[in-house]
């Protein structure tokens, strides 16, 4: 009940792209994905978070195609140029070399100050339009979404009768996380126009492959 939603599930999604190949981890302090990519070379901006080397996103300190896959999970929305850092992740994979992607779309502050974006399945599709997307995967349906912002308020306040009122949003958020059969359609506009799905989505994955 208390574990996190997100973290449940992008590791699913991480399992997929699992490889022993050589990885470049971006953003990578405090990542515990080594399971999935053995092989990894990590970079961040921070040197307190310890990385195998110390690197800004916007201009990566490796070669050309040095890379067969490039990991970056939860880092696109701390970035002061996502088109930049685009760019550099197509530099520094070979051709062919697979992007292996998580970031946030509905969610609260987190890693303040530097926080800085929030990305739609639209507005990735935009920024990575030259690569060939493998897979743009929604993190949680739309009332599991909302279980994801109970569970977040309950990580990030001091509340009155703190302990009982975050037992009840952890409560809260399990039975939201079990209600996404109760959505028949979802609309992308309120005169219900256009169809859409998982209208909130507090994320999204992406795996896409730099063209030959």
């Amino acid at each position: 009940m208390f574990k996190k939603i997100t973290r449940r599930n992008l590791e699913e999604f991480l399992k997929r792209y699992a490889t022993k190949s050589r990885v470049l981890d971006v953003g990578s302090g405090g990542s515990s994905y080594q399971k999935f990519f053995p092989n990894r070379v990590t970079v961040d901006i921070d040197p307190n978070r310890e990385p195998d080397v110390i690197g800004d996103a916007h201009a990566l300190p490796f070669k050309d195609g040095e890379f067969e896959t490039v990991l970056c999970t939860e880092v696109l929305e701390h970035v002061k140029n996502p088109f930049d850092v685009e760019k550099e992740f197509w530099r520094v994979l070979k051709p062919g070399g697979i992007l292996v992607l998580s970031t946030r779309f509905i969610f609260p502050i987190h890693d303040a100050p530097n926080d800085f974006w929030r990305f739609t399945r639209y507005g990735l599709k935009m920024i990575f339009k030259q690569w060939e997307i493998i897979e743009l995967t929604d993190e949680a349906a739309t009332f599991s979404t909302l279980a994801v912002l109970l569970q977040r308020i309950s990580f990030q306040t001091r509340l009155r009768a703190n302990a009982a009122i975050k037992l009840f949003l952890f409560v809260s958020a399990w039975v939201l996380d079990h209600t996404n059969g109760l959505v028949i359609e979802e609309y992308g506009d309120i005169k219900k126009t256009r169809k859409e799905y998982n209208i909130l989505s507090s994320g999204y994955y992406l795996a896409c492959r730099k063209k030959l």
